[in-house]
């Protein structure tokens, strides 16, 4: 039987309401949260105490919308987000392809605002990198920019027809291939050709880097969305290596890709059903499935009930005859549905299918979601909020850094309610902030920043981005929190720190809510712990007895001492 640990001197954040001064964990749960007497008598005599030194406790981030494979594979490909203009992205990616004889290059996270009006096509990357296929990711991964080898290499030429739900780019004038592709043709052309060269200990590598990247800024579950074949296995894998754990706890989202065919499209949804039985534990949980009802707005490929400002409009790449009968099934087999609408025309489709579903099934035990909810009318919050929908946001994506394209594209009212949060709060509805990594920084502190602010993370000297929409800094915690394990049926054991919850939490150097703003961009994590053991641990806390802290680090878990 485990011995009961002690953690005092510390400010405790419970995301209940509620601050407490010490902690008693025994096993994988809290058993004691309070004052510090009274911790000392449920603890017991001669139980190990640990000092936390003044630190500021919070349960576990818990990254309610992300690609744990993705952000993984992110981290090794050429980081573009900060190139300047086309210019720098040129000599980046020159400098990458000098620096490796890899048989192609991947790229991530370039912005359309470093295009100054040019239209990326594959004569841009051809005069860089001519000699091999380059893929790069938009920063949204919405689409992927190639050059002419990577077409090559793709099976892409000027005759391709594009893939329901997607677009394959051409020239205006010549209708070639230009080298830009889009939703579906992603998912389905770019993803399954990147997969097939890529090796299992290449994934594996890759899934255990997110781990510990997650673990060192304090984050302990996540909500992977979009899981496909390799993702499964992958975590699979991941479960023998670590004895039938895992570092931080994992749920799934299986993507349905939409087909040309209502059976073949619900025949997903009973695949998604059938991993939900084999794969339902404390530490790996497939919980239901992703639909992409629309694109993004940087590109264009959102939907929305206006045109964007150069005229153009986009349909659906889920439309309410396609999208209501897998809405209806998934919801009838208890899975969680997790919507994608981004425009202000998906969510309206979204919100379609799922009263649809409830009309039908009566009756069932839901907790569905809508991501992103960037645009939305003031009619449809209050609908989402009636039907017990959850708001999954992230504050990430507002970042006025990132906002310049997003609004020119738009280019009218729409933008002056852009990233509502504090309208669904307001409506009753639940709001999990999230980051969508590696669609934006992983860290859970700056988005913190962002949420509680509206500025930005990566360039703080910009103007708040409607910042009317900010949230208090402590609400913004408890979104991350509490409502994240809200989000994913798990508010019953994750996302507070209370007497019988799993012992998932974060020791913070400071205290943000005694801080100046800002100072969320500087502070960190000092240690990390998951089911009661130390996952992660940078040092700077007194331990009354030290075998505690480094004895669980060294029990299987992530430790890095050099944060």
């Amino acid at each position: 039987m485990t011995e009961p640990t002690l953690y005092t001197n510390a400010t405790v954040f419970t995301a209940d309401g509620s601050f407490a001064e010490a902690f008693v964990v025994e096993g994988s749960r809290f058993i004691h949260v309070g004052d510090e007497p009274a911790a000392r008598r449920a603890a017991g005599e001669g139980a190990a105490e640990v000092d936390l030194d003044g630190g500021f406790v919070l349960p576990g981030f818990i990254d309610a919308h992300t690609h744990l494979l993705m952000m993984g594979q992110a981290l090794q490909k050429v980081p573009l987000r900060e190139a300047k203009d086309l210019d720098d992205l040129q000599r980046r990616l020159r400098e990458a392809a000098a620096a490796t004889d890899a048989p192609r290059l991947l790229g991530g996270q370039w912005l359309y605002s470093i295009l100054d009006g040019r239209h990326p096509c594959r004569q841009i990357i051809d005069e860089a990198v001519p000699d091999r296929p380059v893929y790069l990711d938009a920063n949204d991964l919405h689409s992927v920019w190639v050059n002419s080898a990577a077409l090559a290499e793709l099976g892409i030429d000027d005759e391709t027809p594009d893939p329901i739900g997607g677009q394959i780019g051409r020239d205006p004038v010549t209708g070639k291939a230009d080298g830009m592709l889009y939703e579906t043709a992603v998912q389905q052309i770019v993803w399954p050709a990147l997969a097939a060269h890529a090796r299992d200990e290449d994934r594996d590598d890759q899934l255990e880097a997110a781990f510990a990247n997650y673990l060192a800024v304090g984050v302990t579950g996540a909500v992977d969305m979009a899981v496909q074949d390799d993702d499964i296995a992958a975590f699979k894998r991941a479960l023998e290596r670590h004895g039938g754990t895992l570092p931080i706890r994992v749920k799934g989202h299986l993507l349905v890709s939409r087909t040309g065919s209502d059976a073949d499209n619900v025949a997903q949804v009973a695949k998604a059903a059938r991993l939900a039985a084999e794969l339902n534990t404390e530490w790996l949980q497939v919980c239901g499935i992703k639909l992409m009802v629309d694109g993004v707005i940087d590109s264009c490929t959102a939907a929305m009930k206006e045109p964007y400002a150069d005229g153009s409009s986009c349909e659906p790449v889920w439309d309410r005859e396609s999208l209501t009968p897998v809405v209806v099934a998934a919801d009838a087999a208890g899975l969680q549905i997790a919507l994608h609408a981004i425009g202000d025309e998906a969510s309206d489709i979204a919100l379609d299918a799922l009263e649809e579903a409830y009309r039908r099934n009566g009756a069932v035990n839901r907790r569905h979601r809508i991501e992103h909810l960037e645009t939305v009318t003031e009619a449809n919050v209050k609908r989402l909020a009636a039907l017990g929908v959850v708001a999954s946001m992230q504050p990430v994506h507002a970042d006025p850094a990132i906002q310049d394209n997003w609004r020119s594209v738009l280019g009218d009212q729409r933008t002056e309610r852009a990233f509502p949060w504090t309208e669904f709060t307001a409506a009753g509805a639940t709001l999990a902030l999230s980051t969508d990594a590696p669609t934006a920084p992983h860290q859970p502190l700056p988005n913190m920043y962002i949420a509680s602010t509206r500025l930005s993370a990566l360039d703080p000297s910009l103007e708040a981005n409607l910042p009317e929409y900010a949230l208090e800094l402590a609400d913004a915690l408890c979104h991350a929190t509490r409502d994240a394990a809200f989000s994913c049926r798990a508010e019953d054991r994750q996302g507070r720190i209370a007497a019988g919850y799993l012992a998932d939490f974060a020791v913070l150097a400071t205290n943000p809510l005694q801080a100046e703003p800002s100072r969320l961009l500087t502070n960190h994590a000092r240690m990390t712990v998951v089911g009661g053991k130390v996952a992660f641990y940078a040092g700077a806390i007194t331990a009354a007895d030290t075998a505690t802290v480094h004895g669980n680090a060294r029990d299987g878990h992530h430790v890095r001492q050099d944060a």
